[in-house]
């Protein structure tokens, strides 16, 4: 598995709606790669998105047909629409990560462990100068209140431990999965439906 998520990460094994999300991933880092060392995060943050700009300029993968009447909700992060009765649009401007690689990491592991929700990235929208990603994934209903004890079996069953709180540790994967209480995991009809992650790669320990 851990093979699996390097080929994936790389762009040389494919899941569920990848194509433009690792096309994207691509070229942020082979220009990473060309340009001068940055000094710190916000630095780094800032000059990533002037490329990320670049590269949506020069494919016209700028997105201007979000309804914001079918607004549905809003965390710190992203908000939500209604596209239609079986999707949603989620805008989301990757503020909880250090890089839109490491957004567009979380996408491409999410879609790895969690096909039944999977992220396709439809391109970027831009509201007031923050660039945001916008992703389409399946609308769940949830028919009952989710039981976080089912969660925590579910992840522990394939090698994530409970860490914190809704945080989870995978030591062999060296991955990290966060805030998942029962807003973010839905049930329907007695599956887990996983529908916003935040999945991190650590380095592994010595």
């Amino acid at each position: 598995m851990r093979d699996d998520i390097q080929h994936i990460l790389s762009g040389t094994s494919r899941v569920k709606y990848h194509h433009l999300i690792q096309t994207v991933c691509s070229y942020l880092k082979r220009s990473q790669g060309t340009s001068s060392m940055v000094e710190n995060y916000q630095q780094h943050k800032e000059e990533e998105t002037k490329r990320l700009i670049q590269f949506v300029n020069d494919h016209n993968l700028w997105v201007d047909n979000v309804n914001i009447e079918l607004y549905v909700s809003q965390g710190a992060e992203q908000k939500v629409y209604l596209k239609d009765g079986s999707t949603v649009l989620k805008l989301n401007d990757a503020i909880y990560y250090a890089s839109w690689i490491d957004y567009l990491h979380n996408l491409l592991l999410n879609n790895l462990f969690f096909p039944d929700t999977a992220y396709q990235l439809l391109g970027f929208y831009n509201e007031q100068e923050v660039v945001h990603a916008v992703v389409e994934q399946p609308f769940v209903r949830a028919t009952e209140k989710t039981d976080l004890s089912l969660v925590k079996v579910f992840l522990e069953n394939n090698g994530f431990r409970n860490t914190k709180n809704h945080d989870y540790y995978n030591e062999e994967l060296c991955l990290i999965l966060e805030d998942l209480h029962d807003e973010n995991v839905l049930t329907r009809n007695g599956m887990l439906y996983f529908i916003d992650t935040v999945f991190y790669i650590v380095n592994p320990k010595k």
